[in-house]
């Protein structure tokens, strides 16, 4: 019944498409289905050829349960395809000759550091668009925390580095970041006002907020949902303002799609005759190769076999059946979105959706390439689908596993409410453990809060208040003497006060 109700609210919500270029006959009855297929409560798609926008619809409703339907005009997180953005101001900045790509970082700002000296004096602003500036993911430092962006730009001289500065390629948030102090540094404006005015202003994007900070005044808003014990769930919407530049841009598939016009049309606004906002240098900097990329960064290429992978300023790259494709993803807590073009081509896509890692954005974003080339007889959602569904078979089975660790019929080493207390880090910060109603409780930072359940041993399982985050493992060590002196969780090492 739920599934039929689920299918009828979409069928209503559902707006008229716009003709169809003979290309994209029957996409939109192929996204219509895969979209129930997915589970996906809503999913907003644009498609640009030839500086027109050829398709746009919205399909289901913006939260489960509620008939408000989505169109090309909702507001979904767009998460990393922010970074492609924030890299255009950076090239608006060298070509106004405020900044220059292979300067120090520090000649913008002079008070940040790296663990390591050298590599603090060799970091370039391109090293930090380009996910290879010699750290490991240090999302622990924004997400589910309170820290400022200062205080995470500072926290950063704290951290080990992984790799010698350009000598490999870890996904890295905290970077663009920085890169947003250094656009603001240079420019005299935050990072949001300079793309207020220097991008979404002057491309009529008045649909998009840079930040989540004035999302509640907005009408038209998709909420994020994941699956909780087999249900699709609305969730809580996970702020990454902290780190603005590297994803915190709220839009709808209709201002995109001038973005992505913008794009395709050399850095033009008002088509390939318009007015320049990026010079054409400029423009070509940010797809040209920087580093290698690693395959294994999506699970679609065991599919798609591409024979190469790289990463321009705030772009991945990839062949694809003989072309050059640019694209991006962005996920963050039950939203999703994918912008793919084909430059030689003048074709763009995006999509948007409002359910966790849903990977049909891949689908059609492939669907759409292949009917430009003339062919739609591959179902991509289908192959995805099966693909997404075995890591997911894969998954419970390493939980499985892991569960299967536990030694039955142990206990703490000290009644529990001695493990009671806060136990603090220099780079991740507190942990606050709590006896309440004869348990304990944990927070860590803003949205890490839950209860302690005895695993085995000293090992607590940390189960979130906000049950789509995964338990944690906390293990408590004791002194000499018998006391909890120091906790071990996600991997990172907190000393009692």
């Amino acid at each position: 019944m739920r599934r039929m109700l689920f299918v009828v609210l979409l069928a209503l919500a559902a707006p008229a498409v716009r003709t169809q270029p003979a290309p994209l006959a029957g996409l939109n009855e192929y996204i219509a289905k895969a979209v129930d297929a997915w589970r996906i409560p809503g999913l907003a798609v644009a498609v640009v050829k030839d500086g027109r926008v050829v398709f746009a619809h919205g399909y289901g409703v913006r939260e489960l349960g509620k008939s408000a339907p989505v169109d090309t005009h909702t507001l979904f997180a767009i998460g990393s395809t922010t970074k492609a953005m924030t890299a255009a101001l950076v090239a608006m900045l060298v070509d106004e000759k405020k900044v220059e790509w292979d300067a120090p970082v520090t000649r913008y700002l002079p008070w940040f550091q790296l663990k390591d000296p050298a590599a603090t004096r060799e970091l370039m602003v391109r090293d930090l668009l380009t996910h290879r500036a010699g750290l490991g993911n240090a999302d622990y430092l924004w997400y589910g925390q309170s820290n400022s962006t200062d205080e995470i730009l500072h926290r950063v001289r704290l951290i080990d580095p992984a790799y010698p500065v350009r000598s490999n390629f870890i996904y890295q948030n905290i970077m663009y970041a920085a890169a947003g102090a250094v656009i603001e540094a240079a420019s005299g404006k935050p990072w949001a006002n300079m793309l207020k005015t220097r991008l979404l202003e002057p491309l009529g994007m008045t649909e998009t907020i840079p930040t989540a900070a004035t999302l509640a005044s907005k009408d038209n808003v998709a909420s994020p949902h994941d699956i909780i014990d087999g249900k699709v769930t609305v969730i809580e919407n996970a702020s990454v303002d902290p780190v603005a530049a590297a994803g915190a841009v709220w839009s709808s598939v209709n201002d995109m799609s001038k973005w992505t016009q913008f794009v395709l049309d050399g850095g033009r606004v008002g088509g390939k005759d318009g007015r320049r906002l990026i010079s054409e240098k400029s423009l070509a900097e940010l797809f040209t190769p920087q580093t290698i990329a690693p395959f294994d960064m999506y699970p679609t290429t065991r599919i798609t076999k591409p024979h190469w992978m790289t990463y321009g300023l705030g772009w991945f790259q990839q062949d694809y059946r003989g072309q050059a494709v640019d694209f991006h993803t962005g996920s963050i807590d039950g939203m999703v979105a994918i912008h793919g073009l084909i430059r030689d081509e003048h074709l763009g896509v995006y999509v948007l959706a409002n359910r966790d890692h849903a990977e049909l954005r891949h689908a059609i974003m492939y669907s759409v390439f292949d009917r430009y080339a003339g062919r739609s007889d591959r179902d991509w959602s289908a192959e995805f689908l099966s693909l997404y569904n075995g890591l997911q078979d894969e998954a419970d089975q390493d939980r499985a596993k892991k569960a299967a660790l536990r030694v039955q019929g142990t206990s703490p080493s000290v009644p529990i409410r001695r493990f009671a207390g806060t136990y603090d880090d220099p780079l991740h910060g507190d942990v606050v453990v709590t006896v309440e109603n004869g348990g304990l409780r944990i927070q860590y930072g803003s949205a890490f809060v839950g209860t302690l359940e005895h695993w085995h041993y000293n090992t607590f399982r940390a189960v979130w208040t906000a049950r789509w985050r995964e338990p944690a493992l906390v293990t408590f060590s004791l002194d000499d003497d018998g006391e909890p002196n120091s906790l071990e969780l996600m991997h990172a090492h907190f000393i009692r006060r």
